[in-house]
């Protein structure tokens, strides 16, 4: 059977690709480029494809940047830095962004005779992120279900687990954690001080393992 995971190049949906392919599905990956200030992450999205032998297909649609606005999409913001459940990290929300995204990927999915659409929604973004939540979900379930005939089934398996129990899945699966991206800023190193960061830093810290990627400041593990 085949499914599309919809795929950022972060922590959670790599766990996602990795733990949809280990099911028996033919997998299939869709990035997006949605005006975002870096497209780092797509770069690590990338190098997990290729070592997973996964087809990748990259969307632009930087025009969304030019419709909404958030630390993420516009330059004269600052990304907020500070822990991930704090009020100014509502400034890193981008208006409706998995609303577009999931309707683009179940076209895709729709052409290929996908019967899954995998998206690694989870508990830690509900606070922030209200295109994260399970009520959405079912919302978008339903809507993507009856977008077309084929039945298209929208899956989230994530989105009542926590980031370090995400951790402890791809742990498991053997997930390659420093072909990963997290951190809001594009720099050479994850800049540890962006809610992103934090949230993951914390999950590695949690389950006791050392994050393999490097940081700018030092962090005892």
């Amino acid at each position: 059977m085949r499914a599309v995971v919809v795929l950022s190049g972060g922590m959670d949906s790599t766990t996602l690709l990795y733990d949809v392919k280990s099911q028996g599905y033919e997998v299939y990956a869709i990035s997006f480029l949605y005006g975002q200030k870096h497209s780092k992450e797509l770069e690590f999205a990338k190098k997990t494809c290729s070592l997973l032998s996964v087809p990748h297909k990259i969307v632009n649609i930087s025009f969304f940047a030019e419709l909404a606005t958030s630390a993420l999409t516009t330059k004269t913001w600052d990304v907020p830095e500070g822990y991930y459940t704090d009020s100014t990290m509502k400034q890193t929300v981008v208006p409706n962004r998995n609303m577009v995204l999931l309707a683009i990927s179940a076209a895709y999915a729709i052409s290929l005779g996908a019967k899954k659409l995998f998206y690694g929604a989870h508990a830690g973004d509900h606070p922030i992120y209200p295109d994260c939540r399970k009520e959405f979900v079912e919302a978008m379930k339903n809507a993507l279900y009856l977008a077309d005939y084929t039945g298209l089934e929208l899956e989230a398996p994530y989105v009542d687990m926590k980031k370090e129990d995400i951790l402890r899945r791809g742990l498991e699966l053997g997930v390659d954690f420093s072909l990963t991206w997290s951190c809001y800023k594009g720099g050479q190193k994850a800049c540890g001080r962006c809610g992103t960061c934090t949230e993951r830093i914390e999950a590695f810290k949690k389950v006791g393992v050392k994050d393999p990627i490097e940081y700018e400041i030092e962090i005892d593990w």
